[in-house]
């Protein structure tokens, strides 16, 4: 998991213990990034809702820090305590208990209801975390100066995230002209597409069926979350406006009941280009929005690459093999006229409505977790903070590369 990433210490520390019947396995690890990355398992069940388990171990983690930052007196007023979520930023960690008797709940029965789970999970951890930091000192001291730059972060981010935050279902003040909403209020039928550049944009806009389909565009390009702190991704504009739009808040104050659509696609061109603005997208979801991955709220669209018209027949196809062996079907008369799309903006409102948008043709890719997850590990290698994963990554596929200009 943190496979080409800059570490804080080598090995992760690692508990496996057993309380009162329940068997507690712990792994824990910090990066010099900001992202947070905590999984949970209860009888090998991917527990994505959490649980007891993960209320332990954070109740653990935040307490053992801390305690240790007033022992090595980095913290010194009594009262001055780092967070949970300022403590978290850059770790990874998975939690793993055995239940003789789980009790599973949650909409998906994916959260551990076993209270006793809470105290095994936060007595095992506590006693072999503390003794960690009492025997590497200058690792607990920068697991803690992480903290205090974290909150640091935070403070300076706070009246950034006000702004995400919105007073009622249908008020955009800050996106005047940039966000057409659409003008159901019922999140259940409506959808944000987010659309990359002002020309889509515009086409969506009036292709879109008013009633479900709100148009988000974006300017090329947003900031990568990977490696960026938070008070700087909530400086971002685009990325603001996305929360702005969405009404859920941010980071700590996300809510994903409060989600005013529950359909966002992603809608960018079909290139290279378009696939790295997916990615990216895709990377701000994940680590800050992940609740409406798990919840299945966010698509990819699938716009077509290549229009053919003969005569009054209209296809619509998505690589060069599918156009091959289209034209080589067709009768030779009359002559087919083939339009390459090189970005959404070239289709017309009508063209962009009926292959991308309209819910009887579009084509929708829902994104799952697991998905969401290797397009994260495959963006932090290609796009984050470590040179020498990214060049032996090249070196070892660059044979594969054709069409290095397309």
């Amino acid at each position: 998991m943190n496979e080409g990433q800059e570490v804080l210490f080598d090995e992760p520390i690692y508990v496996e213990s057993t309380y009162n019947g329940i068997d507690v396995e712990v792994a824990l690890q910090y990066t010099n990034g900001y992202k947070t990355t905590l999984m949970t398992f209860a009888n090998n069940i991917h527990t994505y809702e959490g649980g007891m388990h993960e209320a332990g171990f954070k109740t653990a983690l935040t307490r053992v820090v801390n305690d240790y930052a007033h022992k090595a007196k980095i913290l010194k007023d009594k009262d001055d305590n780092l967070s949970g979520e300022d403590i978290r930023e850059g770790m990874t960690a998975v939690v793993s208990v055995k239940h003789p008797n789980p009790q599973f709940e949650g909409q998906t029965k994916t959260k551990l209801g076993n209270s006793d789970a809470r105290t095994a999970v936060d007595k095992s951890f506590s006693e072999t975390f503390s003794r960690f930091l009492m025997e590497n000192p200058s690792v607990g001291r920068k697991i803690v100066e992480k903290g205090q730059l974290a909150e640091r972060a935070r403070t300076a981010a706070k009246r950034a995230r006000e702004v995400t935050r919105k007073k009622s279902g249908l008020e955009i003040a800050n996106l005047p002209g940039k966000l057409a909403d659409n003008t159901s209020n019922d999140p259940n039928i409506s959808e944000l597409f987010i659309v990359e550049g002002n020309s889509a944009g515009g086409s969506a806009k009036q292709g879109r069926s008013r009633l479900t389909q709100a148009i988000l565009p974006i300017r090329g390009k947003i900031l990568n979350v990977e490696k960026a702190s938070m008070d700087r991704i909530l400086a971002n504009q685009e990325i603001r406006s996305l929360f702005t739009a969405l009404g859920t808040g941010f980071g700590a104050d996300f809510d994903v009941s409060k989600a005013r659509y529950h359909k966002l696609i992603i809608m960018t061109d079909a290139d290279v280009d378009g696939a790295h603005i997916r990615t990216l997208l895709l990377t701000l979801f994940y680590n800050y929005m992940r609740p409406m991955i798990d919840k299945g709220y966010v698509y990819i669209a699938r716009p077509p690459l290549y229009q053919v018209r003969q005569g009054k027949v209209v296809k619509y196809l998505d690589t060069d093999e599918e156009l091959h062996d289209y034209l080589g079907s067709l009768q030779p008369s009359p002559k087919p006229v083939v339009q390459r799309y090189k970005g959404l903006g070239e289709m017309d409102p009508e063209q962009l409505w009926e292959t991308t948008m309209n819910p009887e043709n579009r084509r929708l890719d829902r994104v799952s977790p697991e998905y969401a997850r290797d397009a994260d590990a495959v963006f932090e290698l290609l796009m984050g903070n470590e040179v020498a994963p990214r060049r032996n990554f090249i070196e070892k596929n660059a044979k594969y590369v054709e069409n290095l200009d397309a």
